[in-house]
């Protein structure tokens, strides 16, 4: 069966750990003062990967939270992050400061040339981050919603050189109602590439059913709130989807 990754996530805003309902600014709570501590944490119950977003960065187009980024790195855990980045320059930024994976969201479809150029320049260590409401791709931190569909811009892409997507249904971000496992696969099958899903996952069970589809191209599964409200351990969620 092909590898499931669990990625804990690391939303962050004014330096602090915090979570948004819906990718709306004005629904934060925070759950941490410090996203390194919240970074080691993570490490500590055997992360291999942390997933760490600047929503800073997402909502100003630029690196505003970068440092607690290259210093979770240290940790010696694999980090992918994403937010802010606009420019080739924010990308090397990340990448020589030991950053495993850049996500590209928003340029791809601002600025789709860039995206593909990036694509061939760096290839596997650059992901695109696809968010999608009501099916259609969300850009500059959800605020605005596009008329391009996600299948389409995911197939684009993958003929581009992308590798992995990242795939969030805005719907149910930071609700704890469960993923949207029918579009994630969808997109998999769309592109036939690996697709990490993000939003929605709740329990132990969420993370089994996404587990099911890892043959399709589900790769791993963003877990954000879950982790922050008790639902279940990092530990927890590693041994449950290592024992399908």
């Amino acid at each position: 069966m092909a590898a499931f990754t669990i990625y804990p996530a690391i939303d962050m805003r004014g330096g602090k750990c915090v979570r948004l309902l819906q990718g709306d600014y004005n629904k934060e709570t925070v759950y941490g003062d410090s996203p390194v501590a919240m970074a080691e944490q993570f490490a500590a119950q055997g992360a291999e990967w942390i997933h760490m977003v600047d929503l800073d960065g997402a909502k100003e187009g630029r690196r505003v939270n970068d440092r607690f980024v290259i210093e979770a790195v240290r940790l010696g855990v694999n980090v992918q992050v994403g937010g802010g980045i606009r420019t080739e320059e924010d990308i090397v930024h990340y990448l020589e400061n030991g950053v495993a994976r850049v996500i590209l969201g928003s340029a791809a479809i601002s600025d789709p040339p860039f995206v593909k150029k990036m694509l061939q320049t760096y290839g596997r260590r650059i992901v695109i981050g696809i968010d999608a409401r009501d099916g259609f791709v969300a850009t500059e931190g959800w605020l605005a919603t596009s008329n391009v569909k996600a299948e389409e811009l995911g197939r684009m892409l993958a003929e581009a050189g992308a590798e992995t997507f990242i795939f969030t249904d805005i719907a149910t971000d930071g609700t704890l109602s469960g993923p949207n496992i029918a579009a994630a696969v969808r997109l998999a099958e769309a592109t036939g590439k690996e697709v990490i899903a993000s939003g929605g996952v709740s329990s132990l069970d969420d993370l089994r059913a996404l587990c099911q589809y890892a043959r399709q191209g589900i790769g791993g599964a963003i877990v954000g709130k879950a982790l922050y409200t008790n639902q279940f351990t990092l530990a927890e969620a590693l041994k449950a989807v290592s024992e399908r």
